[in-house]
This record gives structure tokens, sequence and C-alpha cells, in this order.
């Protein structure tokens, strides 16, 4: 967890230092990178087939429908499907644990800006600026 005294010792908690984001981080690459690399193979199936196996993608299925326009539509099917699925997981995994995050983050106190570098934190006024 984040440390309460951290603020007043100086040294401001990162919200990236909370156990929460690397669990929430976590569970985003679980999802997304599995189902990332499901959709390129079969997207990179379907660029092959239509390139080198021209005879099986001309295949008729059902009148004049082939292979290579039922396999172009699933395409847009598969895409859908995972956007479906993503939000679902999102919202059953993904939001509880940023809400936690973020309600975490809005109790924490702000701690001041340091003053800019070789200024010394006094503002000067000039002629220009009234």
């Amino acid at each position: 967890m984040i440390d309460p005294a951290a603020s007043s010792r100086g040294d401001t908690p990162r919200i990236g230092d909370d156990p929460r984001f690397t669990e929430l981080r976590a569970a985003y690459r679980r999802f997304v990178f599995p189902v990332t690399a499901a959709f390129l193979l079969w997207f990179l199936a379907y660029v092959l087939c239509s390139a080198y196996a021209r005879d099986f993608m001309a295949t008729k299925v059902v009148g004049s429908i082939n292979v290579a326009l039922v396999f172009g539509l699933l395409q847009f099917v598969s895409t859908f499907g995972i956007a479906l699925a993503y939000g679902r997981f999102a919202a059953r995994r993904l939001d509880p644990l940023a809400a936690a995050l973020r309600s975490a983050a809005a109790s924490r106190p702000i701690a001041p800006a340091p003053a800019p570098a070789g200024r010394g934190g006094d503002l000067e006024v000039t002629e220009n600026q009234a």
C-alpha cells in the first residue's frame, strides 16, 4: 500500500508504487497479449490463404459464396467479439481495481510542487507583468 507518512517526509508516493496498480497492469496484460496474438495469427492465416491457397479460398460454400468471403466476414465477427469480451472483462476485472486506485489517489495529500531550479522560489514582478 501507499505509505501515508511518505508525503510528510517529502518523498511523495507514486501511484505506480501501489501493488494494486501492478495487479491492474498484470490483469490487463493477461487479457490483451494473448488475444492480440491470437487475432494476429488468425488475420495472418487469412492473408496467407488468400495469397497462396487460392484454390481453397475459391471453394464454394453455398451458391456463389466462397471460403474467402466467409473468412473475410469472420474477421469482422472476431473483431466485434473481441471488443465485447474486452468490455466485459474490463467491467468485471479492471474497472474495480482502477476505481480503488482512483479513490486512493484522491484521498492522498497533495505535496507542494518544488520550486523551479535557479529561481529560489520567489517570483519577481516586472513592469511588463503589471
